[in-house]
């Protein structure tokens, strides 16, 4: 056919069956891949691609009849119906080859679906982490406290207020940590100092707290509430199972591109106390591996009457 015939029918006819091959997607989303056999498959759409192709081929012959009844287009009918059987294989193709495109478009919007709620999934269990965590916090040091405070409330009363604050100003400090993912070492020491001053009430003398940590890396990012599991630990595997109490020495410095910090307590291999071993260090080895994939570690060692924890992260500021 001349070139301004073919492009007098075949123009219309591609916008037109543009329309009628994005009628595929309903039929993909009706005939799941993964749901129906291959017969079935192949069956459905090639039905669906002849009655396309057919019904397209039908509307093309209307408009090419329209055609012909211009004087410009005199005898184009003929020709046309010289034609129509490629049309209609073309026709067919197109359709399956529009069926495949949808399938393939299906499968990444379902793959996109899953990313995201894995995405939505992997944000859940971080938040139910710090609300375990804080959950977690040793029942035993709230009562205790809790007793503390009622013991000194006739004996002491002005300790009894300043360790109702301490306690207080903890919790609060522990509670607004939810909504954050990294928070600066400085502010992490200072939730952990402030544990120790209401534990310091507690045990009295039998309590001391060392602690020696660089400039350089109070600004580097660490996940919040890191710190409270060791210094919980130190002091009740530790100093609480000593008759004569002890020390507690936390050290922080900048090493390289990571900081490290040590916490360090006396301990009495014989009391019984899981060797100085107890869940807040499990639970921070956890977090550790999920957060940082391996370039976050948690060592423990212990060495004649000393436990010694050393934590090293990556300084994200």
């Amino acid at each position: 056919m001349p070139l301004g015939e073919a492009a007098g029918i075949l123009v219309p006819m591609c916008l037109l069956y543009a329309f009628i091959c994005q009628a595929s997607w309903y039929l993909c989303v009706a005939v799941p891949l993964r749901e129906n056999e291959i017969v079935r498959l192949c069956a459905t759409h090639a039905t669906a691609a002849i009655v396309s192709a057919g019904a397209w081929v039908g509307i093309g012959w209307v408009w090419v009849w329209l055609l012909e009844e211009t004087s410009h287009f005199e005898g184009i009918g003929g020709r046309f119906l010289s034609q129509a059987p490629i049309l209609f294989f073309s026709g067919f193709l197109l359709f399956l080859l529009a069926v495949v495109f949808n399938y393939l478009l299906i499968a990444f919007e379902a793959s996109q679906r899953v990313e995201k709620t894995a995405l939505e999934f992997q944000v859940l269990a971080r938040e139910a982490e710090l609300k375990a965590l804080r959950a977690q916090i040793d029942p035993h040091f709230l009562f205790n406290s809790l007793n503390s405070i009622n013991a000194l409330v006739m004996t002491d009363p002005a300790t009894a207020r300043r360790m109702c604050v301490l306690l207080a100003e903890f919790l609060r400090g522990s509670l607004k940590l939810g909504s954050k993912d990294r928070i600066p070492l400085a502010e992490e020491l200072k939730l952990a100092e402030c544990y120790l001053d209401i534990e310091r009430v507690r045990f009295g003398s039998r309590l001391s707290v060392e602690t020696e940590i660089e400039p350089a890396c109070e600004t580097c990012l660490v996940p919040p509430l890191i710190m409270q599991p060791l210094v919980e630990n130190a002091i009740t595997h530790g100093v609480a199972a000593m008759l004569n109490g002890g020390a507690v020495q936390v050290h922080a410095k900048r090493n390289g591109a990571s900081v490290k910090i040590v916490v360090e307590n006396p301990f009495e291999p014989q009391s019984g106390a899981k060797n100085g071993i107890g869940l807040g260090l499990k639970n921070v080895r956890m977090r550790l591996i999920n957060l940082y994939n391996g370039d976050a570690r948690l060592d423990v060692a212990q060495k004649d009457k000393t436990f010694r924890v050393e934590l090293q992260l990556p300084c994200n500021m």
